[in-house]
């Protein structure tokens, strides 16, 4: 599987540095806000190679992996610095996440597919349908502590499928089990669901509903169903990242954050058309790294991502 790597070196890279008063700045609610950002801290540019950047996910050691999915591969962003492939002809996937044994779930929508990736780069396919109907498009997921998976299936239509239209008219919320052996519809009635992440106890569910330019948080029960669905913000996202202090980190029009009690403490201008997804990781899980457009970047802060 063909592949290549670099180190992360000025003249391979572009990096941008933006100050916090051009750029970055916090607004503070009633209680006292996080700092969030590291002091004296950039906003750098890791590369801006690749076509439409996606779905970054943390390893155990602190690597980024995320898809480049025009060119259908997913890219591997070490602790070291180190930007490689990890995989080419990877499904056309979209939103990553690794599970509890160390494997990659992807958001393959190629064939409209969830995969498990191992760490020989096989795969297998987890799920395709539900009630025997083709799934719309997996766009995003996270998995629960006992393993099972959220995972949101809006209609994108894209120009490698073969099919135009839906098999499955509402565009859901679905939970597989953590034994893979059920799929279950957990919210029908959202526009057009895309990020989505839980909190690290396994009792809070949030999932914006981009459509709606909406995002709502649900209490996970005992057998992976939602209930108590409540408006979290008037306010929609790509993808979605959470912090140690259960702060929301949303994407769009760069990165905006939100405490628990769904009130903007922080925005990070990112200088692209569209932010598609954040994630933390790094060596301490306190670098922000960032997928925009053609581009990947980081910052980083004060606070480690939630795992």
């Amino acid at each position: 599987m063909p592949s290549f790597q670099f180190k992360i070196k000025s003249h391979l890279l572009i990096v941008i540095v933006l100050t916090f008063t051009n750029f970055i700045y916090a607004q503070t609610s009633k209680e006292k806000s996080q700092d969030l950002i590291a002091k004296g801290a950039v906003l750098t540019k890791l590369s801006d190679q690749f076509s439409f950047t996606e779905g970054p996910a943390v390893d155990k050691k602190g690597n980024i992996y995320f898809t480049d999915q025009p060119n259908n591969r997913i890219m591997k962003w070490s602790v070291n610095g180190e930007l490689s492939v990890f995989m080419e002809n990877a499904g056309r996937a979209n939103g990553l996440y690794f599970d509890r044994t160390g494997n990659l779930l992807a958001c393959a929508d190629e064939k409209n597919e969830l995969w498990k990736i191992d760490q020989n780069k096989s795969y297998s396919v987890l799920i395709n349908n539900f009630e025997g109907k083709r799934l719309n498009g997996p766009n995003d997921l996270w998995v629960d502590p006992k393993g099972g998976i959220y995972f949101t299936d809006p209609f994108y239509q894209r120009d490698y499928w073969t099919h135009t239209s839906k098999e499955i008219e509402k565009e859901c919320v679905y939970y597989l089990s953590p034994d893979k052996s059920k799929i279950t519809n957990v919210d029908n009635d959202l526009v057009k669901p895309n990020g989505i992440i839980g909190t690290s106890d396994g009792k809070t569910l949030y999932v914006a509903d981009i459509g709606a330019n909406k995002t709502y948080s649900y209490t996970i029960e005992t057998n992976g169903s939602l209930g108590k669905k409540k408006l979290f913000t008037e306010s929609g996202s790509d993808g979605m990242t959470i912090d140690e202090f259960g702060n929301i980190y949303l994407t769009g029009k760069g990165v905006t954050v939100f405490n628990p009690q769904g009130e903007k403490i922080a925005h990070i201008d990112i200088p692209e058309p569209w932010t598609a997804n954040v994630c933390f990781g790094g060596k301490k899980f306190k670098t922000l790294f960032i997928t925009a457009g053609k581009s990947v970047y980081t910052i980083e802060m004060n606070v480690r991502g939630m795992k």
